[in-house]
């Protein structure tokens, strides 16, 4: 049988995951305090508060400003070009 990933595949699929995870590690500097803090415990959540409500809050920001472009956007000043082709056509309508 042939696999569903070739061999060069995979070795992308593994690149892109370990530098994710790279970046996760790399992103926090080392400190004393953090290594000598406590492991979470199993049941802590695994997003805190603050997490969620920048989360929830870039969502918001992020279909807020698509929805406006897709709605609204044919009526807005840079919807109509640069030589005003949008005026001709409404006048056509």
């Amino acid at each position: 049988q042939d696999s569903p990933l070739k061999a060069v595949q995979m070795l992308w699929v593994n690149l892109i995951m370990d530098t994710f995870a790279s970046l996760a590690l790399a992103t926090e500097p080392p400190s004393e305090s953090l290594l000598l803090r406590k492991p979470y415990g199993r049941n802590k959540p695994l997003i805190s508060r603050t997490m969620m409500k920048n989360i929830l809050g870039h969502a918001v920001y992020q279909l807020t400003i698509i929805f406006t472009l897709l709605f609204a956007g044919e009526h807005a000043a840079w919807g109509r070009g640069e030589r005003g082709e949008g005026k001709e056509k409404e006048k056509e309508k």
